[in-house]
């Protein structure tokens, strides 16, 4: 998905463009789970075998009762995913694993783009970040963590 928005042209405006710069931090994370050995609607499923309901996950992504059923389906038999539904423990150690992946993998445009970009970034999105964080809850169907404001 990173590689598809990327060869979208920059938008001309300024708001644009910052929702389009989020969508290639996000896809690029997002990525990250697929590059794990999970397919999107795996990981959704085994979300939702944790913290998530399945009435917000499947209807955010598209996902058909047909295609959550065959994830579903794969998650168990790879002992991910109890019959019942939820998230195994091994299921639960893949995702712990996948998220640190993911983690490090989503921080390597950051790292190389210096340290002076997230001295920059930081103040001026900060009070945007705390504008969304009033109207999301935690957990949310994007994944994102509470904020830890210090």
């Amino acid at each position: 998905m990173t590689a598809a928005n990327t060869a979208l042209p920059l938008p001309d405006d300024p708001l644009a463009q910052l929702w389009h710069a989020a969508t290639l931090v996000r896809e690029h994370r997002g990525d990250g789970h697929v590059a794990a050995g999970l397919d999107g609607c795996e990981v959704l499923v085994l979300r939702a075998g944790t913290n998530l309901p399945r009435s917000e996950l499947q209807p955010y992504r598209g996902w058909t009762n047909g295609e959550w059923a065959a994830a579903a389906e794969r998650l168990t038999g790879r002992g991910l995913l109890t019959s019942a539904g939820t998230t195994a423990e091994r299921g639960r150690q893949a995702l712990r694993e996948i998220e640190q992946a993911t983690n490090r993998a989503a921080a390597r445009p950051w790292r190389d783009a210096g340290a002076a970009i997230p001295d920059r970034l930081i103040p001026l999105l900060t009070p945007l970040a705390r504008a969304c964080a009033t109207a999301l809850r935690f957990p949310n169907p994007i994944g994102l963590p509470a904020p830890d404001w210090a």
